[in-house]
């Protein structure tokens, strides 16, 4: 799969296109709870909630659930998988634990809200990344026909998260690779579902850092340094009030 950028003139890095184009065909391929065709859906619906106006209702509503009507949908997932993906992409800050348990209520199971959760925060960052260079959406990929894995990592458990997670103790030989290099306790998001975490990180370490280079605050492993990195990442979590 190729990804190119004609709109921009800026050089960008072999591998971050490599990391972008291996994403979308990760996208595009059946997952562990959904389809091909549901997965690219949920990239598409979460582009299309810029455009929802009860989403800016009730993002500037006191209470998110102090208002009622129907988002402004781009696709034919169900109302349910709709919710979740506009909430998640337009106010984040304020989910609740409460919330996730009424999104697994409402039938959507654990693993396919974690695997939806993955791929949002992942295709925002190819999304960011076009507009961050000036240029428009690429155009997402074409879904492949298949089955889900719903393959289930035996050592997920929930316990400090709001939704189950594999330990690095607790990872077997079926679940692959999911700790690769340094485990910071952020690495354990997604770990239920691993081919969701693995797609995810695939992408964030050639837009930020590989895991073995974040203690090494002496060497400059990008074109801007270490600081200026740290700094960027430091305001855009402040001004999404990301608490991690």
């Amino acid at each position: 799969m190729t990804i190119n950028y004609p709109q921009s003139d800026l050089s960008i890095r072999d591998d971050l296109i490599g990391a972008q184009a291996r994403f979308w065909e990760h996208l595009a391929a059946p997952g562990t709870w959904l389809s091909g065709a549901e997965r690219v859906a949920i990239a598409a619906e979460a582009r299309g909630v810029r455009n929802c106006d009860f989403c800016k209702i009730q993002k500037d509503a006191l209470s998110p659930n102090s208002i009622q009507d129907t988002h402004q949908s781009s696709t034919d997932l169900a109302p349910n998988m709709v919710e979740v993906i506009h909430r998640i992409v337009s106010d984040p800050g304020r989910l609740t634990e409460a919330w996730v348990r009424g999104v697994v209520d409402s039938g959507i199971s654990d693993g396919a809200y974690v695997e939806t959760v993955g791929l949002i925060a992942t295709a925002m960052v190819m999304d960011t990344f076009a507009a961050g260079i000036g240029h428009d959406d690429v155009p997402l990929p074409a879904p492949a026909a298949g089955e889900p894995s719903r393959y289930t990592s035996s050592g997920a458990k929930r316990a400090a998260a709001w939704v189950p997670i594999t330990e690095p103790e607790d990872i077997t030989e079926e679940d692959g690779d999911l700790y690769p290099g340094r485990s910071a306790y952020i690495q354990r998001a997604l770990s239920s579902v691993p081919d969701t975490k693995r797609g995810y990180w695939d992408l964030a370490v050639a837009n930020y850092l590989p895991a073995e280079h974040m203690p090494n605050f002496d060497t400059d492993f990008r074109a801007i340094s270490r600081n200026q990195i740290e700094l960027i990442a430091a305001r855009t979590s402040a001004l999404h009030g990301c608490a991690y």
